[in-house]
């Protein structure tokens, strides 16, 4: 238990840090990754087993990513600043279906800054859309937030990171083999 709740601290805490103003760095969730690897490998030492060594990858890794964009919601809503930006153009991606706005520099917004949250097919460029930024510059600028999406993306965090100690407890449970002894008489 105490393998997972250090590396999910370490990589939850090191995007929080990041965002937060720690080194840059930290921003993009790669010392998680990192982390990740160094539990990973620790795991394989412990010969914790395949099947629950590669679950915890995939979880960490989920986590790694995860975790920058939960701290930049988190950063922007207690020191964002909101100010309307004008779109320069609208394009919908087929990746994840989303319509995203390119807007224009506003404040410490880039020219440019690709939003996607309150960018819909009926905005045209010329429009004015509400961004919210970070005044330091560590954090990307990026569209208002609908009411609870940051509650609904921490618990998703919380429940992610409390399935990836679990999975860690079980893997370092499972690497003790007990072995049974003999009593002949």
């Amino acid at each position: 238990m105490l393998a997972g709740t250090v590396a999910a601290a370490a990589i939850v805490g090191s995007a929080f840090a990041g965002m937060w103003g720690g080194p840059r760095g930290l921003v993009t969730g790669e010392l998680g990754v990192v982390v990740v690897a160094a539990l990973v490998l620790y795991l394989m030492v412990l010969r914790a087993g395949r099947v629950l060594i590669g679950l915890v990858a995939v979880l960490g890794a989920c986590l790694s990513f995860m975790a920058p964009d939960v701290a930049a919601g988190v950063v922007l809503q207690h020191r964002g600043l909101v100010e309307p930006a004008r779109v320069a153009s609208v394009q919908t991606t087929t990746e994840h279906g989303r319509t995203v706005c390119s807007v224009e520099g506003v404040g410490a917004v880039r020219a440019g800054a690709e939003v996607w949250r309150g960018c819909a097919a009926s905005i045209a460029p010329g429009d004015t859309l509400p961004v919210v930024y970070d005044p330091r510059g560590r954090v990307p600028a990026r569209g208002v937030a609908a009411p609870g999406e940051l509650v609904k993306a921490e618990l998703w965090l919380a429940a992610l990171a409390i399935v990836f100690v679990g999975v860690c407890t079980v893997a370092v449970v499972r690497s003790f083999r007990l072995e049974a002894t003999g009593h002949g008489a």
